[in-house]
């Protein structure tokens, strides 16, 4: 790969998202037949989590179990971080334990930070400001339910979180249209819509923002939802519960979408909320999907990382 580490999705070209996508499609049938692989025989993935998580923690350590790899979880009880070690020292000396590290972190800095002094390749697992992890599996979702990215219409109702920000990029990437319906004041940063409007220039998608989210899922392949309050947000709960009353994903926004529209949702989700129990449980949902994909695309991930070979 053109770059040892995953910060953002925008560290990927159109074609190694292919490739990477690729290669999950390959270990996904091939775990389905029940055949095992060593293509990480002896590796080590060292696993940082400054925040708790079922997907991320799960989907990473099973996946590297299954590519004949270790895993080691490393909370913050765990690492001297908490007593006033440096990122810096702590990317240094983990660096000559492990293959390749994974960090579930707040700030993006730290995991920038963690990047530049680590000598083997930084995974982001979800920062403030991006989620790549998460999207590559939305990516492989999309492509197996729909059949394609290029040309379709993923539309984002709700908040303009890291998880937005991260499927925008990848979609101005490879050349999906991606419409956002979120309350002013909860748009996704400036300077991430900027570099997706830079990316479509060469992929032809288009990126729209608006605060309707009737128009934004009109005629969309693709709903995606995530929860009004992230993990941090705690004490703005209220006003934040106020700002998206308007944009529930319920069965009467979902008609407002292509009759074949696949409805996402990255997990956990407050049920009620966000998404109606009629939505998340019904037809169109692919959740589970996505949920699964995280472990397929983030072995494909660990693989062309450790060795190089995109």
């Amino acid at each position: 790969m053109k770059c040892k580490n995953l910060l953002s999705v925008q560290d990927l070209s159109a074609k190694e998202i292919d490739e990477i996508l690729n290669l999950a499609d390959l270990l996904k049938r091939e775990q389905k037949a029940g055949k095992k692989n060593d293509l990480l025989q002896g590796k080590t993935l060292g696993m940082i989590f400054a925040k708790p998580s079922t997907r991320t923690r799960v989907s990473f350590e099973t996946g590297m179990t299954q590519l004949g790899g270790h895993a080691i979880y490393l909370g913050m009880s765990d690492l001297q971080l908490g007593r006033g070690e440096t990122i810096a020292d702590t990317a240094r000396t983990l660096s000559r334990y492990v293959d390749v590290i994974m960090a579930r972190l707040f700030k993006h800095q730290d995991a920038v930070e963690l990047a530049r002094y680590s000598s083997v390749p930084v995974i982001n697992g979800l920062t403030d400001l991006h989620h790549p992890c998460q999207t590559l599996a939305d990516l492989m979702t999309i492509r197996e339910r729909v059949g394609k990215l290029k040309g379709l219409d993923v539309a984002w109702v709700g908040d303009g979180n890291n998880v937005c920000n991260s499927l925008m990029l990848g979609c101005s990437i490879v050349g999906a249209n991606f419409r956002a319906a979120c309350p002013e004041g909860y748009e996704p940063p400036a300077g991430i819509v900027a570099q997706a409007k830079k990316n479509v220039v060469k992929s032809g998608a288009k990126i729209e923002l608006q605060t309707d989210p009737k128009k934004a899922v009109a005629g969309a392949d693709v709903i995606y939802t995530d929860v009004w309050v992230s993990m941090g947000q705690e004490q703005e709960t209220e006003k934040r519960m106020e700002a998206f009353k308007r944009y529930q994903v319920n069965s009467d926004l979902v008609k407002k979408a292509k009759p074949s529209v696949i409805v996402m949702h990255c997990l956990p989700a407050h049920r009620g909320l966000e998404i109606t129990d009629e939505v998340i449980d019904g037809p169109h949902s692919v959740v589970w999907d996505q949920a699964e994909n995280r472990m397929h695309a983030q072995k494909a991930l660990l693989v062309c990382l450790v060795k190089g070979n995109i």
